[in-house]
């Protein structure tokens, strides 16, 4: 390579993505990928550190420059295979990790620039792969003959299903809705993460063996104790975070209100976009959502393309503080979404017959930073208004799923209700029984779920070949 054409000196590609007039419309995905020719351009952009940090900021250890390094060689397929190696989802990973917050986080070259585009390079692997139709399943160890059952079908959920079938062990996954994939089938919105992608993910699973059972709620129509009754040698309980968290102010049973919980699962699971299906979902003119995650971007621009003609994204501190990923406000921004910052409803206003018609919010200011460094959000006495609106969002976080957990008095639970396991290899305080992903930390990635599923797996191999729980 030319002194001209150094790493350094060769700029990020662009993702292309559809105009935010046209995707504000539609629910097809926004971010189309890149061409065989931008992915080799941009796998010319890697150092090749002799220290890849970038591989210290992925929650499972992917190879990252030895991926990278294939894709300039043009070895998509040795590439793929590199990161399937480690990473049981990468066309989900590369479509909705924070990579920038991970792996690129870490990067040499976004110290004084732009960082590589890994997050878009496994993507366009992943995306190879598929289309190709040239997926090559990993080896299988001989079957041990060990049962184990994985209780949700999450991020981690997947992992620890992939992992164990590779190891020669039985796997069977338990799923209470009608479609596997937990929060990437009911959270995540189809122009973020299309379910294609995930069935297909779902589908390699499948074919290393896993089984599969849908519309199951372990808690309800068995328990754990049953499930080792009918053979099952260890169990791993992923069964998230999904339990809607609410303001508590006053006019929250009006209609119009709504969770953000209920709003996307609708939407995204039982697909209300789509005019083939009659699913009902909450619907409105003037739109507010509460909270300024990944989640509260989601129900916003979920509700533009619903047909709302405003939309507007209510948080209560600046948008230095905002939670959600970058590339997600930005996307809400070009899309038309109004953020009104440093404010904070205080009730919900309601027409006579009990339907949502305004927010009564205030303004806020932010504090001094504490000795955390957090600044708290303070009201400006006398600043009320209202907001007009007739459907209000509220999307400020979720909680743990209660209907395992507080049914097995032999899983020690945290004074919120998740579980209680071992940070490095997901053991419980019940004797063969593991747990990982939001159900263990509360809200967190995609990516970070399946870190803990991969450790989980590890720790269940070992106590299965003879190993100590």
């Amino acid at each position: 390579m030319k002194k001209a054409d150094s790493p350094r000196k060769v700029p990020r590609q662009k993702m292309p993505e559809q105009a935010p007039e046209k995707r504000r419309k539609n629910f097809e995905e926004v971010a189309l990928g890149f061409s065989p020719e931008m992915a080799v351009m941009e796998a010319s952009r890697c150092l090749e550190c002799k220290k890849p940090l970038c591989v210290e900021g992925c929650p499972v250890g992917v190879p990252i420059p030895e991926f990278i390094n294939l894709i300039k060689n043009k070895d998509f397929s040795g590439a793929v295979r590199k990161i399937r190696a480690k990473n049981a989802l990468p066309a989900i990973c590369g479509r909705v990790c924070p990579q920038e917050n991970q792996c690129e986080g870490k990067c040499i070259l976004g110290k004084k620039g732009e960082s590589v585009s890994i997050g878009a390079l496994e993507r366009f692997l992943a995306d190879f792969e598929r289309l190709s139709g040239n997926v090559e399943l990993p080896k299988k160890d001989k079957s041990t003959g060990n049962r184990i059952a994985v209780v949700g079908s999450g991020p981690a959920g997947l992992t620890v299903a992939g992992d164990l079938s590779v190891k020669g062990h039985d796997v069977t996954m338990f799923e209470a809705f009608h479609k596997t994939g937990g929060v990437l089938v009911y959270g995540i919105p189809e122009f973020r993460l299309p379910k294609s992608i995930v069935e297909a993910e779902v589908g390699l699973l499948e074919d290393l063996g896993v089984k599969i059972e849908c519309n199951t709620v372990i808690g309800l129509t068995s328990s754990i104790d049953e499930l080792f009754e009918e053979g099952f040698d260890a169990v791993f309980v992923a069964v998230g975070a999904g339990l809607p968290k609410f303001m508590e102010i006053p006019g929250e049973n009006l209609v119009g209100v709504c969770s953000a919980n209920e709003y996307l699962t609708r939407t995204n699971l039982m697909k209300a976009y789509d005019p083939n299906y009659d699913t009902p979902a909450p619907s409105g003119k003037n739109v507010v959502v509460l909270g300024a995650g990944n989640v509260a971007m989601d129900a916003a621009r979920t509700a533009m393309r619903l047909g709302a003609e405003s939309v507007k994204i209510v948080y209560r501190r600046s948008m230095a503080e905002m939670p959600a990923r970058k590339e997600e406000i930005h996307h809400a921004e070009q899309e038309g979404i109004e953020f009104v910052l440093l404010t904070a409803p205080s009730k919900f206003v309601g027409n006579k017959d009990g339907f949502l018609s305004g927010m009564e919010c205030i303004k806020m200011e932010l504090s001094e930073p504490d000795e955390s460094g957090r600044r708290k959000p303070v009201p400006v006495k006398n600043s009320e208004y209202i907001i007009d609106c007739d459907l209000a969002v509220i999307a400020v976080g979720s909680g743990a799923n209660p209907i395992l957990a507080r049914k097995e008095p032999g899983i020690a639970l945290s004074k919120y209700g998740y579980i209680i396991a071992d940070q490095l290899t997901g053991k419980t305080s019940k004797r063969a029984v593991w747990a990982g992903g939001d159900i263990v930390t509360g809200q967190a990635t995609v990516i970070e779920a399946m870190g803990a599923g991969r450790r989980a797996a590890d720790s269940i191999d070992e106590y299965l070949c003879g190993g100590e729980f």
